[in-house]
């Protein structure tokens, strides 16, 4: 039973002495040299640049661009629609296999 008490003693002395441990208390001596301090000058502002307007630019549009997928897929239905419905086939087949991982 002694054995029992003396061990939650010394638990409870080590956790308070783990505790006390990470106070964090430092201890430390400055040594200052005096010597004079200065304050810097005044700042002085700079006045703001004039404002200066100048005529909105030209909006330039350039023509020629042709982005032949969206071309074709405005021009031909058909083949659009035909990709679609290879392309839902493809998962189809996929989820038949079990594979729903994608491809």
């Amino acid at each position: 039973m002694n054995k029992k008490i003396l061990g939650a003693i010394l638990g409870v002395a080590v956790l308070a002495a783990s505790t006390a441990a990470s106070a964090h208390v430092d201890v430390a001596i400055g040594l200052g040299v005096p010597a004079a301090v200065y304050a810097p000058a005044e700042p002085v502002y700079a006045p703001p640049p004039p404002v200066v307007y100048a005529p909105a630019p030209v909006a330039v549009a350039y023509g020629g661009y042709d982005d032949w997928r969206a071309r074709e897929w405005r021009e031909r239905p058909d083949w659009r629609e035909r990709e679609w419905r290879r392309q839902e086939w493809r998962e189809h087949e996929w989820h038949e296999r079990g594979r729903w991982g994608g491809y």
